[in-house]
């Protein structure tokens, strides 16, 4: 057999740019899930603990305490008195989107692993009030945008790295009841806050300066008189609005006609929620989409028009509105989709913000595609052709790239993003999609992986190539290219090739041994298949077509 040639051109390009947004996506991912278990691990967590942190949930955003930022980047942890006792892992230093980490009031023991040096994001460190002992680490001076630093209450040593100098940015550093000794960097009585009391460290009323900053006790006690003056007028004030709002409630609720529906400004049905997702107020959606204005669709859908949206903090969302919602099957749509999506958490599902809900609206918020879907950008449509949405609001493409195994188990892994990425492949080739029912009317298959086999089994390749390529194609790269895709989507998780090996097959790299294996397989399967069905046949012959048959006489 002739050794392929590695793929050229466009459709080389465009594959193996899909291949390291995946990777990318995967890799970034599973770093983070990765970190956080190890995490977890490493501060004994009791069973009772943590018990959404699962490894097997590849997505870490929607765990306790886990605050991630719209692309899904772990951004805050969070875990104050939760009674750890272990210690801090140093994979934790692999988060480098991290903002925040505050895990005071634990017995967390050990020390502050040199890895915490690559958190280059973070802003905030709180380690107060645990067990962690030995040297603080010269590498936490790396951390240029920290502004917030406290190791209080530990039983760290050694002296304060000279490194701290360079965290020009910090304006609160607590490192009081430990056991430091030696200089404090000159650059620390510059913060606005500090307080290095508790130690041996030269400072206090013997030297030049003090150990802690007069914003830590006169602040504070002025804070404390201005607040509770304060407090008092706002817990009057406070009753007041209470006794004036049960008062307006009493009225409305007497003159409420359920049928009757009329939407107020921010006005929100309470009777409906849904887990985690955030609520927004009707009036909040409206001022973001310019009052639904017609110049913002995106899309339209079955039950309802998709606008494009900026909140308040100029982020960019999605706002599908579900105008017909009382309609027969709207309501339950509305719930259907907030349900299956708001539970659906992996790294290749657009993520469900929240949603709004009042007495004649539902309307759903999802993040804003800037770049449109995958599909939208693979395929290239000719002048004139109708664009059917330019947004998502499910799966990344159809329900036709979700691997069989994930439907049925629930359970993701790589091998099911390499399926997903073979029916791209497909679509990519043939410029149809994963699911399509108007090929019914032709007698094919729904599904085009179905189609293609069928295809594949004809020698009919070249029937289902997009139309949009005018025939300007190389046959052998379009065979070689639907060879990968059928490869990437064997029904069984195990046969399929990791991304790695795909990247080598599009380079021409052992694509013909796993294709002629691939065909073996496949060959036995489908005799496998004819053989039940002509037994199936048989049976159904053996029932209800008998032919007559004589019996003997008496004996």
């Amino acid at each position: 057999m002739r050794s392929p040639q590695p793929f050229s051109g466009k459709m080389k390009f465009i594959s193996i740019l899909v291949i390291l947004v995946s990777l990318d996506s995967l890799v970034l991912s599973d770093i983070q899930g990765d970190a956080l278990f190890d995490m977890k691990l490493k501060l004994n967590a009791t069973a009772n603990q943590l018990k959404d942190w699962n490894p097997d949930q590849v997505n870490p955003c929607t765990w306790y305490s886990v605050l991630c930022d719209p692309n899904n980047n772990v951004i805050q942890v969070t875990l104050s008195s939760m009674g750890f006792t272990g210690v801090l892992s140093p994979r934790i230093g692999e988060l480098t989107y991290l903002n925040v980490l505050s895990l005071p009031g634990n017995n967390i023991t050990g020390g502050i692993p040199e890895q915490f040096g690559n958190l280059s994001s973070l802003t905030s460190l709180d380690l107060e009030s645990n067990q962690l002992s030995g040297e603080i680490p010269s590498s936490l001076g790396k951390l240029t945008k920290l502004q917030i630093l406290i190791l209080s209450g530990n039983n760290l040593s050694g002296n304060i790295p000279d490194s701290f100098s360079n965290l020009a940015g910090l304006n609160d550093i607590r490192l009081a009841d430990n056991d430091l000794t030696g200089q404090i960097p000159n650059h620390l009585f510059q913060v606005a806050r500090y307080n290095f009391t508790g130690n041996s460290l030269i400072c206090g009323t013997s030297f030049q300066n003090p150990c802690e900053s007069t914003i830590s006790n006169q602040g504070e006690s002025n804070h404390s008189k201005i607040g509770l003056v304060f407090g008092t007028i706002g817990g009057i004030i406070g009753l007041l609005i209470i006794g004036v709002l049960l008062i307006l409630y009493k009225g409305k609720k007497k003159v409420y006609r359920p049928e009757v529906f009329v939407d107020v400004a921010g006005e929100d049905d309470r009777r409906i929620a849904f887990g985690q997702l955030k609520r927004f107020a009707w009036r909040e959606l409206q001022i973001a989409t310019d009052s639904f204005s017609e110049k913002n669709i995106l899309g339209q859908g079955g039950f309802g028009k998709v606008y494009k949206g900026v909140l308040a903090d100029n982020t960019k969302i999605a706002v599908k509105r579900l105008t017909d919602y009382d309609s027969p099957g709207g309501e339950s749509a509305f719930l259907r989709e907030v349900e299956m999506i708001s539970v659906a958490v992996h790294r290749n599902l657009l993520r469900l913000i929240g949603f709004c809900t009042t007495p004649s609206e539902r309307l759903l918020v999802y993040p804003f595609m800037q770049n449109l879907s995958v599909a939208y950008r693979l395929r290239d449509f000719k002048p004139g052709e109708p664009v059917k949405t330019s947004v998502t609001t499910q799966v990344r493409g159809t329900m036709g790239h979700i691997a069989p195994e994930y439907l049925s188990t629930g359970k993701s892994s790589e091998r099911t993003d390499v399926f997903g990425y073979g029916i791209t492949l497909l679509e990519l080739v043939t410029g149809q999609r994963a699911i399509d029912f108007s090929r019914l009317e032709e007698e094919d298959d729904v599904l085009l992986l179905d189609h293609v086999k069928k295809l594949e089994r004809e020698k009919r390749l070249d029937v289902i190539v997009d139309c949009n390529l005018s025939k300007n194609y190389n046959a052998q790269e379009l065979e070689m290219m639907i060879q990968v895709a059928l490869l990437c989507t064997q029904a069984s998780p195990e046969d399929r090739p990791t991304m790695s090996e795909v990247v080598r097959m599009l380079e021409g790299e052992g694509l013909a041994e796993r294709w002629e294996e691939w065909q073996q397989v496949e060959v036995a399967r489908r005799e496998e298949y004819e053989r039940m069905q002509r037994r199936f046949d048989w049976g159904e012959d053996s029932i209800y077509n008998q032919d007559a048959i004589e019996l003997s006489g008496g004996r």
